[in-house]
């Protein structure tokens, strides 16, 4: 079967420049070149081509950045390229353009954020796509509970896919080849001998590093040797500084225990920070879909403090591989949960040794490409 993977406008594939959507994109392809004929359509890059084909799949990259643009040279690309699928990512706004320019093609859909929700699609236009699509993938039950509620017509369409991790790359601290990374790390950065909390995640209001900040003084009357690793940056391959960001660094320079921020790091090195922590903190308090940072914390053996926020508590067994936090805005709830379980070593290890195992076992790509691979064979 020829498939065209249209991928967002924001960033490019492979992830150069990060990004959630493009590195589950990445993960899949070797095990979809294997039973199909793939074409990925993204946006361009000055550090990559326009045109190339690597591992049996082609890509083809055009002018983006904005939506309206972007959809210029997707339709182009389609009215001299025919495919018996169109797979749309994250961009229901594209179905009917697509489908106007390919009427033949069945269309699928992969929903990674509420793009559904009224202020970012007219329902008219959203009710139009629901019918062109054959069938739609969600990362999580959240993000297709959310279009269920909006479009229940939809409802029939929907499969959940939960997001996948490179496991040979996500390694614990103890494994041979993060070993010297992790003392490498700590020793750089004057980190021996501290438990390292690590926030991963871009460094915006929603995100809520803040909480996590101002739950520190407090876990730290109890917890002497503890440390933090701030990894993230405004945006993607991006180290401005804003109001927030400012507000965050203030905050942090107040700190007694040691901070290290390393501003944005590439997907091809943020392993090894994984490696170098002891226990990670995803303080979410918007409705998150479901951040990849679990899956490749999990990979990297750690146990999770989390919060109650859309996808996020779908990949969290309670006192198995790590807490929930309820409400996220007081960080006194960050203090009780992250206190909890560095007060319990014995509860903190079986933790990190059963995200690992949930890795392996549920959160590889090859069992992500599997069931894509099953949703287009329905389609």
């Amino acid at each position: 079967m020829k498939v065209l993977m249209i991928c967002t406008e924001k960033l490019p594939v492979p992830p150069v420049r990060g990004g959630a959507i493009q590195t589950y994109i990445a993960g899949i392809l070797p095990y979809l070149g294997k039973a199909h004929d793939i074409t990925v359509l993204g946006v361009d890059d000055l550090s990559l081509p326009d045109e190339e084909t690597v591992d049996k799949i082609h890509f083809v990259r055009i002018p983006g950045k904005a939506l309206e643009v972007y959809e210029e040279g997707v339709l182009q690309h389609l009215q001299s390229n025919q495919y018996d699928l169109i797979h749309i990512y994250n961009r229901p706004r594209l179905v009917l353009p697509v489908r106007n320019v390919a009427p033949n093609s069945k269309i699928t859909l992969s929903m990674h954020n509420d793009m559904f929700n009224r202020e970012k699609i007219k329902p008219e236009e959203a009710a139009a796509a629901l019918q062109e699509v054959s069938q739609i993938v969600t990362v999580s039950n959240y993000v297709g509970n959310v279009i269920k509620e909006l479009y229940p017509e939809a409802a029939p369409k929907l499969n959940t896919i939960y997001s996948g991790v490179d496991v040979d790359r996500f390694l614990p601290a103890t494994h041979p080849n993060m070993k010297k990374i992790r003392e490498t790390i700590r020793k750089e950065h004057s980190l021996e001998n501290k438990t390292v909390l690590l926030f991963a995640g871009r460094l915006s209001t929603s995100k809520g590093v803040d909480k996590l900040i101002r739950a520190i003084p407090d876990i730290a009357k109890k917890n002497k040797d503890i440390a933090l690793v701030i990894v993230g940056s405004k945006w993607f391959s991006e180290n401005d500084i804003t109001d927030y960001i400012a507000y965050v660094k203030a905050l942090a320079k107040r700190l007694s225990i040691p901070v290290v921020s390393t501003g944005f790091v590439a997907q091809s090195e943020i392993q090894n920070w994984f490696a170098a922590a002891d226990l990670f903190v995803c303080t979410s308090v918007w409705q998150e879909p479901l951040a990849r940072v679990h899956y490749e914390a999990m990979a990297s053996g750690l146990p999770i403090v989390t919060t109650a926020r859309g996808g996020n508590p779908e990949v969290i067994l309670p006192r198995e591989n790590g807490l929930i936090v309820d409400n996220p805005e007081d960080p006194a709830n960050f203090t009780k949960a992250i206190s909890e379980i560095l007060s319990d070593k014995t509860m903190m290890k079986k933790m990190g040794i059963k995200s690992r195992d949930l890795a392996l076992s549920l959160y590889t790509w090859d069992r992500v490409a599997e069931e894509l691979l099953n949703v287009w064979k329905k389609a």
